[in-house]
């Protein structure tokens, strides 16, 4: 213990030990500026000027816009401006959209056209659909005979004009499923099984009668396909719809809609709805029960 005493003594008396800088002319050693200084002296003016220099570094990056120049700083109102243009932006949008509808419908004044409420939409040009295949894989063709095989789908069908053995389904109130023309009418030698009827666009199809969705799909030849099954095994299939409004396994009343018309599918050549009844696996021609 007394020999480190001793030499932390030694240690501090060293510390105070007065040294003098002189600064001389070379030329003619004349004394110019003199210091007297110790080391304890240096080390408190360089600990004094550290802790300043760090207290005015801090000033600088905390208060002042110098700090937006040092990596990993931002200006905090950047964000707000960001914000501002956007809405900016987005407002000159709007009124851009409302000149060009204005502008717009002054043209279908002069051409005699009707005025819309909103402009059309531009079809987008950066799909090509041209490359598209529609051919039928092995997989598909597999796939579609080992369907068509299975019990439920055995449907046979009854000449036109005949009515099926059991006459009950005379006794149904059928509900008009799209009122429209008949354009195709039921011809099963060449296995047209319904009616084609046109409508106007984007017209709601009707469930003809009281029952439980079984089926609901698209196939490429006839688009998206919706199917009823009714009391006393009558069946009502409708086809070619650009949406279906209800899902396999729903219950329908009559007159309820469950899809928009169309022209999904490959047999389809404009928008239309095909439309069978089947009663008793047989095929029906729907104009003998019902007025379109």
């Amino acid at each position: 213990m007394v020999k480190k005493s001793k030499k932390l003594n030694v240690f501090i008396s060293r510390l105070k030990n007065k040294f003098r800088l002189v600064i001389m002319n070379d030329s003619t050693f004349e004394e110019k500026v003199s210091f007297r200084l110790s080391r304890l002296n240096v080390f408190v003016v360089a600990g004094t000027i550290i802790i300043f220099l760090i207290i005015i570094t801090t000033f600088i990056i905390a208060f002042t816009p110098l700090r937006e120049y040092i990596p990993g700083y931002g200006d905090f109102k950047t964000k707000h401006k960001l914000d501002e243009l956007t809405l900016r932006a987005d407002s000159m949008e709007q009124a851009l959209k409302e000149k060009d509808l204005y502008l717009l419908n002054i043209r279908n004044i002069i051409e005699g056209k009707e005025i819309v409420e909103k402009l059309p939409e531009t079809p987008d040009s950066t799909r090509n659909y041209g490359n598209i295949k529609n051919s039928k894989s092995k997989e598909d063709l597999a796939l579609r005979q080992e369907i068509e095989s299975q019990n439920q789908y055995n449907l046979s069908f009854s000449e036109e004009g005949t009515t099926p053995s059991n006459n009950s389904i005379s006794s149904f109130f059928f509900f008009c499923p799209l009122k429209g023309i008949v354009i195709n009418g039921f011809n099963p030698s060449e296995n047209h099984f319904g009616v084609d009827i046109v409508a106007a666009k984007d017209e709601a199809i009707k469930a003809t009668l009281d029952g439980t969705v079984i089926f609901t799909s698209w196939t490429l030849e006839t688009g998206y396909v919706i199917a009823i099954q009714h009391n006393s095994d009558l069946i009502s299939i409708y086809k070619h719809n650009s949406n279906l409004l209800k899902k396999q396994g729903s219950y329908v009343k009559s007159g309820e809609a469950i899809a928009i018309i169309g022209s999904s599918g490959e047999q389809s050549s404009g928008p239309h709805l095909h439309f069978e009844l089947w009663y008793n696996g047989r095929a029906v021609n729907p104009k003998d029960y019902i007025v379109f």
